[in-house]
């Protein structure tokens, strides 16, 4: 039970005739100081049932309540400020963590449905530049988190397969390209051809005519054209999974844009039975004007399909195959427009679990206040930026423990860790600026911040050779330690607060604040002092470690033993 709770039963078996559990639980205030205890409770909604003025009705509740769950309850005119009974509340807390470990914070409330994250899904044949990071990051974040509540995450990489670029580099591959190139560096070598041929194309207009020709061929099924597609994916894949092996991110589907070729079909064919295609200038639109959106252009003049299409085929698919609880798409703020035409086409057609389906969009990642583009000079690897912070990171290291036995490894999930952090710690719909030396650094709201925090308390508990004992009551009533104890007390909350919000800085946020309030406690308190308490505060620092790893843990980052 959190103290909101508490002291809303508190009130509650005072004032049930006239305001219900869930009235009192609303009007219950954080005090902005500590000095006006942990909650307060404002009068004014009893005045006009009681006819009394608000400070009087505060005295007199103040006489009836229950004291026995609190050190004090105080009247300051119309408040009632509520002071927890610190040493109560520091038991049940601690012995919830003691027991739980772990799996302090998880609920069953998604009743393990299946919930597909459609995440990442970079294109073939291009890098993957800072602009992926987010999808990614946020996508796998987001798994972590709706598995603790009780939900089945399902990471699917719609990887963008498809399309007329593949003809593009299939001509400029069997033209000016070799196999040994694109074998040793499959991205940078497609890249280049890809580049290649759009020059070339100006200057010679037969090219477009002959690229549009062999994507017709590999549409068609074509052997050589689809032995050539395999293979560029094939290489691309290799160069991706370098990233998501540093990012330690993994699917469960690569099903991607070229997966749903054979599937559009159905889709036109399930809209014409519906009689919901309609002819606009050539091309087959269906009427939004319901929904106050525009037309959603499903087939082009000249036969072609578009995203929309592919995307209604994914979402039948992914219905049809997991049978989804929800179904979230973790795709840029500027696609917003087309995942509501995306809803309401499947809903014309029938479809009332479209509503399960939730964009999850975010904002841009800028680098000196710029957008990150993939024109020539603009794109920013995130491979090259991984490394640098990984080097970043070994450096300080270094410098702060130079004895450190497994050096490398700390490096690379602090310098990793680093980079995923700050993504997750803003908002996802904030734009935020990246610059390498402000996120790699052990002092201020980082990573390596929180990372630092749980080795500094692990050390304090191999220091004194401390594990937790289930069966004996940790009880504490200091305002050092009460800080730390409101933190860990509100984690089921703010577990369910992520998840209802998909907004991993909730979590992120958490851990910046508890390694701050730990890292305070541990500035003001002799922790190892021998007497009657240190057993009591060593069993906070491993309720600190317990909880710091978690929340690094659900945004995909490792918590170092020792830095």
């Amino acid at each position: 039970m959190n103290n909101k709770d508490i002291v809303s039963k508190a009130i509650f078996d005072v004032v049930k005739e006239d305001l219900s559990f869930e009235q009192v639980q609303q009007l219950l205030e954080n005090p902005k100081s500590a000095d006006h205890g942990d909650v307060a409770f404002p009068a004014f909604a009893l005045a006009k049932v009681y006819r009394k003025a608000p400070q009087q009705i505060a005295a007199e509740l103040a006489e009836k309540i229950d004291g026995s769950s609190f050190e004090k309850i105080e009247v300051v005119g119309p408040y009632l400020n509520f002071f927890m009974n610190k040493a109560v509340i520091t038991q049940n807390v601690l012995a919830s963590v003691v027991k739980e470990k772990n799996h302090f914070g998880d609920s069953s409330e998604g009743n393990n449905a299946n919930v597909p994250i459609d995440m990442s899904s970079p294109n073939i044949a291009k890098p993957i530049s800072m602009g992926h990071l987010r999808s990614t990051v946020i996508g796998n974040s987001i798994g972590f988190i709706l598995e603790k509540v009780g939900y089945n995450p399902i990471r699917i990489n719609h990887l963008g397969d498809w399309g007329t670029q593949f003809g593009k580099l299939i001509v400029a591959y069997k033209k000016w390209g070799s196999e040994e190139a694109v074998r040793n560096e499959p991205i940078n070598e497609l890249l280049r051809l890809y580049v290649d041929f759009h020059e070339k194309a100006e200057e010679d207009k037969s090219l477009e005519d002959e690229a549009r020709a062999w994507f017709k061929k590999l549409e068609d099924g074509d052997e050589e054209a689809t032995a050539l597609w395999q293979w560029f994916r094939d290489e691309s894949m290799k160069e991706f999974n370098k990233i998501y092996d540093m990012l330690e991110v993994s699917f469960d589907s690569l099903n991607g844009e070229a997966f749903y070729n054979d599937k559009m079909v159905e889709v036109v064919e399930m809209l014409e039975e519906k009689h919901l295609l309609k002819e606009d200038q050539g091309a087959e639109i269906v009427d939004l004007s319901n929904y106050d959106l525009n037309p959603a252009l499903i087939r082009k003049s000249d036969g072609a399909t578009l995203y929309i299409t592919r995307d209604m085929a994914a979402a039948i698919y992914r219905k049809r195959t997991y049978n989804f609880g929800k179904s979230l798409y973790v795709v840029g703020n500027e696609q917003s427009y087309h995942f509501k035409q995306l809803k309401a086409v499947l809903k014309e057609m029938g479809f009332d679990w479209a509503d399960d389906m939730y964009h999850i969009p975010f904002g841009l990642i800028t680098k000196d206040g710029k957008k990150l583009s993939t024109r020539k000079g603009k794109i920013v690897l995130l491979e090259e930026v991984l490394n640098e912070a990984i080097d970043s990171a070994k450096a300080q290291i270094s410098e702060k423990n130079p004895t450190l036995e497994n050096k490398e490894e700390v490096a690379k999930q602090v310098g990793v860790g680093a980079v995923v952090f700050h993504d997750l710690k803003n908002d996802r719909l904030n734009n935020f600026d990246f610059t390498l030396e402000e996120v790699v650094r052990f002092e201020g709201e980082t990573g390596p911040y929180v990372q630092y925090a749980h080795a500094r308390a692990m050390s304090l508990l191999a220091k004194a050779d401390f594990t937790p004992d289930e069966s004996h009551e940790y009880a504490l009533n200091d305002d050092e330690s009460w800080e730390v104890i409101k933190l860990i007390q509100r984690y089921p909350e703010t577990i369910k607060q992520a998840a209802d919000k998909y907004e991993p800085s909730v979590i992120a946020k958490h851990s910046i604040k508890l390694a701050q309030a730990f890292n305070k406690y541990y500035a003001n308190t002799k922790i190892l002092a021998e007497d009657e308490q240190k057993e009591a505060r060593l069993a906070l620092v491993y309720a600190v470690t317990v909880l710091l790893k978690e929340d690094l843990r659900l945004l995909g980052l490792h918590a170092p033993d020792k830095m």
